[in-house]
């Protein structure tokens, strides 16, 4: 099986071409794949299917086998992958995925694709939606206990849930001891990815994220959408920010009018091989 391995913001995953290549059990490949150690190493396994609604569709698996509806990074890298492996010549496209369909526009220099913005649709605010147990038709600024301490967060989803919490030092929070607690806590009957983030300014968060299914991730492309939303939400930010992630940064535009987030940032093929 032929594969290519490609990241965004550090945050990696193997693609196959599925117009080509058959998998027959995607939940056990995607956790041997996935393996560091013994594997290609990655944060999961991404399929690029026929679709009869889109261009394409990106079928996803965490590094734990599980299924996920959507990933930012990954998408980005979907279009690269159509564009420059030759599946399409278009420079928007289309791609089906388990949280509706997500358009794409495709930066080429050189015949090659450097950047791609992502309509990543409107966020949801409404908590059982999300899901998230609160009262109230949002869920901003909401006090919520984890291990004996209160923290606020606001939560969003952007076809996968999320819990935003902002903190005072983001590089010096000790996330593998706290990521679990809220991604594991019973407000949150699906799990959540949780962002820990920091207003630098109205246009420049920082920010680190625990991915359910994965721990500490280098970006997450949906947290970053999600970040930008609750910031614009608690009047801390503007309607343009930019994402500063471990991997590096995320541009992100929430246009109110059209109540939709666009997401803009590489992606990078790392290298193809032969899976035997």
């Amino acid at each position: 099986m032929k594969f290519t391995k490609m990241q965004g913001l550090g945050n990696d995953y193997v693609y196959v071409n599925c117009f080509e290549e058959k998998i027959d059990d995607p939940s056990a490949l995607a956790v041997t794949i996935s393996d560091r150690h013994f594997g290609v190493g990655s944060d999961g396994l991404i399929m690029i299917n026929p679709s009869d609604v889109a261009d394409c569709e990106m079928e996803m698996y965490n590094a734990d086998g599980s299924r996920g509806e959507m990933c930012g990074n990954g998408i980005r890298c979907v279009g690269k992958y159509v564009y420059d492996y030759g599946l399409t010549d278009k420079t928007e496209i289309s791609v089906e995925t388990l949280a509706g369909i997500k358009y794409l526009k495709l930066f080429v220099e050189n015949g090659k694709v450097v950047k791609v913005t992502v309509d990543m649709g409107s966020p949801i605010l409404t908590p059982a939606e999300i899901p998230v147990v609160a009262d109230g038709e949002r869920a901003v600024d909401e006090p919520i206990l984890v291990d004996g301490e209160e923290y606020r967060m606001t939560c969003v989803s952007m076809g996968n849930p999320h819990a935003i919490v902002y903190v005072d030092d983001v590089q010096g929070l000790e996330i593998e001891k706290i990521g679990p607690k809220f991604e594991n806590h019973e407000r949150f009957p699906n799990r959540v990815n949780t962002e820990f983030v920091k207003v630098l300014d109205h246009h420049t968060v920082e920010m680190r994220v625990w991915e359910r299914g994965s721990g500490e991730t280098l970006a997450c492309g949906t947290g970053a959408c999600a970040t930008a939303v609750a910031c614009i939400l608690n009047g801390l930010t503007e309607d343009d920010v930019t994402v500063k992630l471990l991997g590096g940064d995320l541009q992100i535009q929430w246009d109110k009018e059209k109540n939709t987030v666009f997401m803009t940032g590489p992606a990078t093929v790392v290298f193809d091989g032969v899976w035997e």
